[in-house]
């Protein structure tokens, strides 16, 4: 019996706390709940925008970087131990890395915004 009534305590205390922290969020007064997506998504856009450009793109860019230059590494040494140079991989990193590099100059126009 002590049990339950130390659990019914907790729980209700749960309760007043979740209804007094409970905020009411009303979109418009007229209801339009995709207007007020709409504002918010095009307040946040240009932040948005200036994050992913000066520093997920860099972020990107600098992990290519440094595997194509370690990947280019490898490949003379295999070659100086191999006598064949393998091109595929580095090549393929270069062309990921012009990628990166030149998409913040087109991809907000691709992506409408």
């Amino acid at each position: 019996m002590k049990k339950t009534k130390k659990l019914l305590l907790v729980l209700g205390a749960a309760l007043v706390l979740a209804s007094i922290f409970c905020v009411a969020a009303h979109a418009a007064p007229s209801g339009d709940v995709a207007g007020a997506i709409e504002g918010t998504w095009n307040d946040a856009s240009d932040q948005i925008k200036t994050v992913v450009n000066k520093v997920v793109f860099p972020a990107i860019d600098l992990i290519l970087a440094v595997f194509f230059f370690a990947k280019l590494g490898m490949a003379y040494f295999d070659y100086r131990k191999h006598g064949q140079f393998e091109w595929e991989a580095p090549a393929i990193l270069f062309a990921c890395l012009l990628f990166a590099l030149t998409a913040p100059l087109y991809i907000w126009q691709i992506l409408g915004m």
